[in-house]
């Protein structure tokens, strides 16, 4: 499934974050900050060039049921995930 990161906002409610623009050493920071500031019922869409299955752990162990990962494409070099905080 293709998918255009490059796009804005996808719907009210879902917001872009293209990990590809941000420095490594950054990424996972910015990554919970991001996170962090979503209320209930907001969306992130992450947009990476990799399968970040490291990343989808520490999120876990830290959000727990709270937040919600579902994957939208998971091709190489383009992996996209909606993170959906529920309460």
């Amino acid at each position: 499934m293709s998918h255009d990161c490059s796009a804005p906002q996808t719907a009210e409610g879902t917001y872009l974050f293209d990990a590809r623009g941000v420095a490594r050493r950054f990424r996972h920071a910015a990554i919970f900050g991001a996170l962090s500031a979503l209320t209930i019922g907001e969306t992130m869409r992450f947009c990476n060039d990799h399968d970040p299955l490291p990343l989808l752990q520490q999120l876990s162990q830290h959000f727990g049921p709270r937040l919600q990962a579902a994957y939208v494409a998971r091709d190489p070099g383009e992996v996209v995930i909606d993170f959906r905080i529920v309460s």
